[in-house]
């Protein structure tokens, strides 16, 4: 419910406005608290101050096992806990590896202490070390060269190539996790986003795109997947025209997230509108790929179909990261 205040002048010179009581009770504000005042734009956020308190969470895992468990974690972590205390009357040997398991997969956490019948987590993680800009730019980095290193292994039907694009898929999976973690962090309260230095709307947009990049990881990882199945070379045409719609692909990406971080406007807008653009030619790009498919063998051609859609609908999530850097670069209203 909104409550609108008058604003008064005391001394002559200092402006004071009443805060609702109801407000102040719910958040332990008295005489005497000191508050925070967080400037952003034309709006101005209250806060109680809480100096290095951590935020706290417990979770019943009785009946949790599995990957059950581990999004259990997962979610916990994400939604911002720096503590997590996992407890049941007896933990079992299985939740223990699997809390261990989900622990080391998650970037910062730590198991700080074990009894029979709890297991606490606690987040290590300093946003000064990473912050949600730096982990969108490894985000970018590993995701690019999966899709590369995936296109080519099954260029050359290296096993070893495409293996290690699947390995590094939980790199992105980590890294998207934290700027999952670091945004909603931002929306719980503003002194997340004055720390890390960005605007919360900045850290929407890097959230929307690293949510793109998660995907073009997962189809580089299919494209690896699919790669382990094929025994004999492709014809040359073939892999020449995957690789020159993959080479397309990467400059979309590449061009939207240039878009993304650059400070000036007219640059990202050119940049995005180029990116978009571009995406349009794609599918033309993959129908040539397909038409070179109908002369091989069902079975094969229906693997590489496969391909050129996860190539093709990475293009298209490149488009989406350009279509955030322009309402980014947009003016505000």
């Amino acid at each position: 419910m909104v409550e609108t205040r008058k604003v008064q002048v005391t001394g002559g010179s200092t402006y004071t406005v009443s805060i609702p009581k109801e407000w102040a009770t719910e958040n332990d504000v008295s005489a005497g608290s000191v508050v925070e005042f967080y400037p952003e734009g034309d709006s101005l956020f209250l806060a109680p101050a809480n100096g290095e308190e951590r935020t706290e969470g417990t979770l019943d895992v009785t009946d949790l096992e599995g990957e059950e468990l581990t999004r259990a974690v997962t979610t916990m972590y994400v939604s911002g806990f720096d503590i997590i205390s996992l407890q049941s009357s007896r933990i079992t040997t299985g939740q223990r590896k699997t809390i261990r398991e989900a622990t080391q997969s998650l970037v910062g956490l730590e198991v700080l202490e074990e009894t029979r019948d709890e297991v606490v987590i606690r987040d290590l993680l300093d946003s000064a070390e990473l912050s949600i800009h730096t982990a969108v730019r490894r985000m970018r980095l590993i995701s690019l060269s999966m899709l590369s290193d995936a296109v080519d292994a099954l260029a050359e039907l290296d096993e070893e190539m495409a293996r290690d694009v699947i390995q590094r898929d939980d790199d992105v999976d980590r890294l998207w996790m934290v700027v999952s973690r670091i945004f909603r962090s931002t929306l719980r309260t503003p002194k997340a986003a004055e720390e890390l230095g960005v605007t919360r709307e900045v850290c929407f947009d890097y959230q929307s795109a690293a949510r793109q990049l998660e995907r073009i990881a997962d189809h580089a990882t299919k494209i690896a997947h699919l790669t382990l199945e094929f025994e004999q070379p492709l014809p040359q045409e073939v892999v020449e025209a995957l690789t020159k719609l993959r080479e397309e692909s990467h400059s979309i990406i590449d061009d939207g997230m240039n878009a993304l971080f650059t400070e000036d406007s007219t640059e990202a807008t050119e940049l995005a509108n180029d990116a978009r653009e571009s995406v349009q030619g794609i599918d033309k790009r993959a129908r040539d790929v397909d038409e070179l498919l109908q002369e091989l063998d069902p079975a094969r051609a229906q693997l590489l179909g496969l391909i050129v859609d996860s190539v093709s609908r990475s293009a298209d999530y490149g488009g989406n990261i350009a279509e955030t850097a322009l309402q980014k670069a947009a003016p505000s209203p």
